[in-house]
C-alpha cells in the first residue's frame, strides 16, 4: 500500500534477474527496472530494510528476493487485478504454506494460501515432486511457485467438473 511504482518495478526486476541468476547484479536491476543507478540502489536499500530482499557483496554486489518480497509481488499483482482488496490475520502455517484472510472489492471473504516450499522440515520435496526434471537446480520461490500453479489448475478442473472446493 506504501510502496511506490518504482518499488515494484525493482522487485520485479529482481524476480527477472533471478531466473538466471542466484544472486542478481545490481547492474541488471538497474538495466531491467530502466532506472539510474543511485535510484535503482536507494530503492534497493530501502526493499532491504524491509526484508524484501536479501544482500549478497561477494564476489559483486548483488540482490535475491525473499519470500515476503515475492508475497508482495503476488500480492501487488492480485490488488492490481481486482481480484483482491485487502488482507486480513493468517488463519494457519503448515509444512507446505501459509493461509491468510482476504476480501475482495465486494467485501466478500476470500482464503489465500501461500506457498513455502523449502522450510527445513519439508526440504524432500525436490526428490518426492514432480515439479522438476533430474539435475535440474531452480530456487525455492520458483519451486513454490510451480507448486502454486500446479495446484491451481488442479481446483479449477474439480470446480469445472463440480466438485467443492474452497
Amino acid at each position: 500500500r506504501y510502496m511506490s511504482r518504482d518499488d515494484f518495478r525493482v522487485l520485479t526486476a529482481v524476480e527477472m534477474g533471478m531466473r538466471n541468476h542466484e544472486f542478481v547484479p545490481v547492474p541488471l536491476v538497474e538495466h531491467v527496472a530502466a532506472l539510474k543507478r543511485g535510484g535503482a540502489f536507494r530503492i534497493l536499500r530501502h526493499l532491504l530494510e524491509c526484508k524484501l530482499v536479501a544482500h549478497e557483496s561477494l564476489p559483486y554486489d548483488s540482490y535475491r528476493l525473499t519470500s515476503m518480497g515475492y508475497d508482495y509481488l503476488a500480492l501487488h499483482a492480485l490488488v492490481s487485478r481486482g481480484s483482491l482488496s485487502a488482507v486480513g490475520h493468517r488463519m494457519g502455517v503448515g509444512k507446505e504454506s501459509d493461509i491468510h484472510i482476504a476480501t475482495d472489492d465486494n467485501n466478500r471473504e476470500l482464503v489465500i494460501k501461500m506457498h513455502r516450499l523449502g522450510r527445513t522440515c519439508f526440504r524432500a520435496v525436490r526428490n518426492k515432486r514432480d515439479y522438476l526434471r533430474p539435475g535440474q537446480h531452480v530456487t525455492w520461490l520458483y519451486l513454490s511457485r510451480l507448486s502454486a500453479l500446479k495446484e491451481f489448475a488442479f481446483m479449477k478442473a474439480l470446480h469445472m467438473h463440480g466438485f467443492p472446493i474452497p
